[in-house]
């Protein structure tokens, strides 16, 4: 079963005309055993459901057959070689790794409290940086009809870190970052 966030995502890249296999983290684990812990979304031409499982992957037939690895919001946090190789492997030549997370040095994640892991994976000796990725931020918005809504959703959502973010509001939205990480792999 894919968690929430992944089925989301496949949702909305199927919406965009992409052609989506989704691999759970026990499918991905059969196909690359070294990196179970990516449970990505990959972009085949081959496959129409968004949500389904493709028993072809998880029986270790997956071997260059993606042309784009979708890792949202996952455990995929400071990538090892061996995940890495693992991810190659399942990419065409020229594939390509993308791996969405919270950028931070925004609004949203004032409401997390300190994660040392927003500056670490955009610096350029990071995880991401450092191991070959690009980064594209992605700048967006949690808009709200008015601040009042605003303040009152935060107070419930987030308690007293809500409270004291909404205490500053001047404005009913709150700046949201997105980073993409993303890494091409060539044909040797």
């Amino acid at each position: 079963m894919l968690d929430g966030s992944s089925v989301w995502t496949a949702e909305r890249l199927a919406e965009s005309g992409a052609r989506v296999t989704s691999i759970t983290a026990d499918g991905l684990a059969a196909a690359a055993p070294t990196a179970a812990s990516l449970a990505p979304t990959a972009l085949d031409p081959t496959a129409p459901d968004p949500t389904a499982s493709d028993p072809t992957m998880a029986a270790g037939h997956a071997d260059g057959r993606a042309d784009v690895l979708v890792v949202a919001w996952s455990a995929f946090r400071d990538p090892t070689p061996a995940e890495l190789a693992a991810a190659e492997r399942l990419l065409r030549p020229g594939g390509r790794l993308l791996v969405i997370q919270d950028y931070g040095r925004d609004d949203v994640s004032r409401l997390y409290g300190p994660r040392p892991e927003y500056s670490d994976w955009s610096r350029r000796d990071g995880p991401f940086l450092g191991s070959g990725f690009k980064v594209r931020v992605i700048h967006s918005w949690w808009t709200f009809d008015s601040l009042e809504e605003a303040r009152e959703f935060l107070a419930d959502a987030f308690g007293a870190p809500g409270e004291q973010l909404a205490a500053g509001l001047t404005r009913p939205r709150l700046s949201y970052n997105v980073a993409v990480y993303h890494r091409s792999f060539d044909a040797a």
